[in-house]
């Protein structure tokens, strides 16, 4: 059962894109479907999204990742290619005990791009690299 459930997900969250694109509605036909796949993050990511804490960090190269505003006010970068968040909650629930499929900041990212309520924010190649570095220099 564990294997289908991404494409579950894959596919709730298309059906929310569809939905914001064709009438801008929110999200609350589909909480309950968010919180049976999501468990505990769904709530808490929908309120990162409410809160416009998403943010998509684009270089002129077109490389690309996300940077969200948590709750506690610090930022952790996404990486939505390949399912990851510097959080340590990430590291935690979905890595070391595989307790959920996303933590709240990455489900947050998939909903705000389902809903196009990320904002943007363009820099420059060394600009993406000191973000991402940065990341690599909190873990050291």
């Amino acid at each position: 059962m564990d294997s289908t459930l991404p494409a579950v997900a894959e596919e709730l969250l298309k059906e929310i894109k569809k939905a914001f694109q064709e009438t801008s509605h929110g999200t609350d036909m589909f909480s309950f479907r968010l919180k049976f796949i999501f468990g505990p993050s769904a709530v808490p990511a929908l309120d990162l999204v409410d809160q416009r804490s998403v943010t998509r960090v684009v270089s002129p190269s077109g490389r690309t990742a996300y940077q969200v505003l948590g709750s506690s006010g610090k930022l952790y970068t996404c990486y939505s290619s390949c399912h990851f968040c510097t959080c340590p909650a990430f590291g935690f629930t979905v890595l070391q005990k595989s307790e959920s499929l996303l933590c709240k900041h990455i489900l947050a990212v998939y909903l705000s791009q389902a809903m196009g309520a990320c904002q943007e924010l363009t820099v420059s190649e060394e600009q993406l690299t000191g973000i991402l570095l940065a990341e690599e220099e909190d873990e050291g």
